[in-house]
């Protein structure tokens, strides 16, 4: 067993586990039950660290309707040929076998906040003394005019990890020289701001090395400026010059609408046509959340800032992409921050132990060319208002090749960390 030191997860920590007496789903007489929902970067950190610090002292159940968890995260490696798709799947036997935690593989329905319980698809019902909710996104189809989910298995979007993934692959392998790829980025907020812009990198990069020059990708652009523009216009130039194109909203004039049949976008300068068309469109948090009245009128979930316990109910904890957490962006390392905070409030809440203060951090990395990885992150801390960031940093352009290789294996190192702080494993 590793030591206990080794709880706090830095860029690359690995976790600390300790052993663990198994709970009972329901609830062993007189022991409180945290409910989590959700198995991603947030909920299954949230889970596994509630049972590593409380033992058994508090039965934790962990509902996650897929048996195993693709990672959105570094899934443009794969995407790019850098990783396999098994290396990016990860089940969680561990948190069940090494933690107690009670993995329940059903779809989470509905959460009814009055009785303290979630109901699940089959009917089940498991109840609660604490709630975890971390759903992740809820994808709205419509934010795009013409697309829709059953538009997504033409144009895939591939933001939620697994199937997607599996066929935007599929669609991008099959083509040929010198047929073309938009992509359609969301408006902000999204998960992950870089990576639609990493996903152009890499498939210029498999372009490239095909041989498919006279290829192209066209980036149409609600937004008028995105996550290290000034690195990625950079590393495009350098490495893919004239393959990648970004058009901003004042060039494009606005999405009008695509048209999956045709495979075009429609804007109001120009209709383009893509053999491949990647639309991702506005997103908000997962529908379980909004249903449950946790969510605002942005779509997203207000949170307590130095705890992550949520604005609408006292007894509910909302993580990653779902919340409102301020400065912090939409990443796997900013829901894995945040879940070892509300972690620690839950087990301050049900079992009196101590709570310190809370600090959060994020970093971002993104592969532009093959050992060049370019990197943007923050220390964080919460304020009244909102979780606001207290020191950043960001890659700088013309770095050595030496440093954006040095940020590539750090990245993999955190992969590492990440996951065996996530899993257990």
């Amino acid at each position: 067993m590793a030591a206990l030191t080794r709880r706090r997860f830095g860029l690359l920590a690995a976790a600390g586990v300790a052993n663990l007496a198994a709970p009972s789903l329901v609830g062993a007489q007189g022991v409180p039950r945290v409910v989590v929902v959700g198995g991603g970067a947030g909920g299954a950190t949230a889970a596994r660290y509630i049972a590593m610090d409380a033992g058994d002292a508090i039965d934790v159940t962990l509902i996650e309707a897929n048996a195993i968890y693709t990672t959105c995260f570094f899934s443009n490696l794969y995407l790019g040929g850098f990783r396999s798709l098994a290396s990016i799947t990860h089940g969680y036997d561990t948190l069940a076998a090494d933690y107690g935690i009670n993995i329940v593989n059903a779809r989470a329905e509905a959460i009814d906040r009055e009785a303290k319980a979630v109901r699940l698809a089959d009917g089940g019902r498991v109840a609660y003394d604490r709630l975890v909710v971390a759903p992740g996104i809820d994808l709205v189809y419509d934010s795009v005019p013409g697309y829709s989910r059953e538009a997504a298995e033409i144009m895939p979007h591939a933001w939620e990890a697994g199937p997607q993934t599996r066929l935007l692959k599929d669609r991008f392998d099959a083509l040929e020289d010198g047929q073309q790829i938009v992509i359609v980025p969301p408006p902000n907020p999204y998960r992950c701001p870089p990576a639609p812009y990493e996903r152009a990198s890499v498939f210029a990069h498999v372009l490239k090395a095909k041989g498919h020059m006279a290829s192209r990708i066209i980036i149409l652009d609600p937004k008028p400026k995105f996550s290290k523009q000034a690195l990625f216009s950079e590393g495009w130039e350098k490495y893919y010059p004239g393959m990648v194109e970004w058009y901003g909203p004042d060039v494009h004039g606005g999405i009008k609408g695509v048209d999956p049949a045709a495979g075009t976008v429609e804007t109001d300068f120009d209709t383009f046509h893509g053999a491949l068309v990647n639309v991702i469109p506005a997103q908000r948090a997962g529908l379980i959340a909004q249903d449950a009245g946790l969510a605002d009128e942005s779509g997203y979930c207000p949170i307590d800032p130095a705890s992550m316990r949520s604005r609408m109910d006292e007894a509910i904890f909302v993580l990653g992409d779902a919340a409102i957490a301020g400065d912090m962006p939409k990443s796997a390392f900013a829901a894995n921050s945040q879940a070892k905070v509300a972690a620690m409030t839950v087990c301050g809440d049900l079992t009196r132990s101590e709570v310190f203060p809370a600090s959060y951090a994020n970093t971002c990395w993104s592969l532009i060319e093959t050992d060049d990885s370019v990197k943007v992150g923050a220390q964080y801390e919460p304020t009244a208002e909102k979780i606001a960031s207290t020191s950043h940093f960001i890659s700088q352009t013309h770095e050595s090749a030496k440093v954006r290789k040095a940020n590539f294996e750090e990245s993999l190192g955190w992969y590492v960390g990440i996951i065996a702080d996530i899993f257990g494993a």
